[in-house]
């Protein structure tokens, strides 16, 4: 969320942006801050000039008493001040909780190219790559390929774990790893540096990565013995840009480094609650998956310029992966709280003769940093607070499903894509054994 400076210096922006989003109850939100805040400042205002007053009268008892004159109402006084103290501050500590609910629904300042539309489904599609196959024989979706090819097993892990899991075996399990090297190489030769991230985070990295809501629906709560506090409650990772963002929490990042540029493999774990849930057997959308994440910090002129290079960097790899796509912008209606901009790329499945989601692209500008303090320093002395990014490198289990049905022949068998044929030891194609 951002801090309140920043609200109150940007307010006609904020404004603007909630009025392109024709969100009245942030609106609202923004509206009570404002006043908040100037009632916050004035009972500040108070509370600093009550403890100067607090100390000019103990001057003024010592002067008295030095002196011989009467301290009868100066002590009156002085013992009329902690109380109006102590009732100024409790009522400061009132407003700071108020103001802090209504920072986080504000949202971020939204990028001047960004669509208008209601929702979802008024994203705005900016650009397709590839020409769907035309198969001569009925297809299968995954999930009859990878049983018949007896490449995982979803009734075993509803017996062991649940629905929403999996276990892979033989040639599948080996192209989710494979996937996982040829991302991470790709990234790794373009500078990025490759990171592992803890798979469980403290509750305010959350906050700061994402809103409330989106906790409630996708998060996994680490339940312990013995409840830590809030700031301390452990939480499952729903994807490494939680821990990458968390990595430099409270740091200053000098300029001149900067870009700082991450690839992070890690597993992740989705509650999925909402209205989608765990409504399929199979990969496409599941509890655990493994996932390469993209994450980069800037100084505000670098930010756009490492959005477009996080862009080619997903139409590589899935040209690389010769696997049909589109890209869509999301719309004022449909873009998070956190977001000033977002792309979704989405591959083509056969099975279901549409384009499904792989990969999110977002700039986050300063949304993030601010929460968790990630600030950067010019060597003129210049502060600010950087800005992040993030992206999808690929979702192993989504890009299996979009291989295994595109690329799926009659005989029930799949051939590789060339890309990942050195990673899987010279293999061309999976077959039943």
């Amino acid at each position: 969320m951002f801090d309140l400076k920043f609200v109150r210096e940007h307010a006609d922006e904020l404004r603007a942006t909630i009025q392109r989003q024709r969100r009245d109850d942030r609106l609202e939100a923004l509206d009570k801050l404002l006043t908040l805040d100037n009632e916050w400042r004035g009972l500040k205002l108070a509370l600093d000039n009550l403890r100067k007053e607090r100390n000019a009268v103990s001057e003024q008892i010592n002067q008295a008493k030095k002196s011989g004159a009467e301290t009868k109402p100066l002590l009156a006084k002085a013992k009329a001040i902690p109380e109006q103290v102590k009732d100024a501050e409790s009522k400061l500590l009132l407003l700071e909780t108020d103001v802090k609910v209504l920072l986080r629904q504000v949202p971020n300042i939204m990028h001047d190219d960004v669509p208008f539309g209601e929702n979802d489904a008024e994203n705005k599609e900016v650009k397709r790559w590839g020409e769907p196959k035309t198969f001569t024989f009925p297809v299968k979706n995954h999930v009859e390929l990878a049983e018949s090819l007896g490449l995982a097993d979803f009734e075993a892990s509803a017996k062991t774990t649940g629905s929403g899991f999996y276990f892979l075996q033989g040639d599948l399990a080996l192209l989710n790893q494979a996937l996982v090297r040829f991302a991470v190489d790709t990234l790794v030769k373009k500078g990025y540096t490759y990171v592992e991230p803890p798979l469980m985070v403290k509750r305010p990295v959350l906050e700061a990565a994402m809103d409330v809501n989106a906790i409630k629906q996708s998060i996994y709560e680490v339940k312990e013995a013995e409840p830590k506090d809030v700031d301390n409650q452990l939480c499952l990772i729903g994807t490494a840009e939680h821990a990458l963002l968390g990595m430099l929490a409270g740091e200053t990042l000098h300029a001149e480094t900067l870009p700082r540029k991450y690839v992070g493999y890690s597993m992740c774990f989705r509650q999925e609650i909402g209205s989608h849930g765990i409504n399929e057997k199979g990969l496409w959308r599941t509890h655990q998956f493994n996932k390469v994440e993209q994450f980069v910090f800037t100084t505000p002129e670098q930010s756009w310029e490492a959005y477009d290079e996080l862009f080619r960097n997903s139409e590589e790899i899935l040209q690389a992966l010769k696997l049909p796509y589109r890209v869509v912008e999301i719309c004022t209606g449909d873009l998070a709280a956190w977001k000033a901009r977002s792309h979704d790329f989405e591959v083509w499945r056969p099975t279901t003769k549409s384009y499904g989601e792989v990969m999110s692209l977002s700039n986050c500008t300063t949304y993030q940093a601010t929460d968790l303090n990630i600030r950067y320093v010019r060597k003129d002395g210049e502060r600010g607070f950087a800005h992040t990014l993030n992206n999808t490198a690929l979702a192993t289990s989504r890009i299996m499903v979009a291989i295994l049905e595109n690329y799926q022949e009659a005989d029930g068998s799949v051939t590789l894509p060339a890309a990942l044929v050195p990673y899987l030891h010279g293999k061309k194609n999976i077959v039943k054994r």
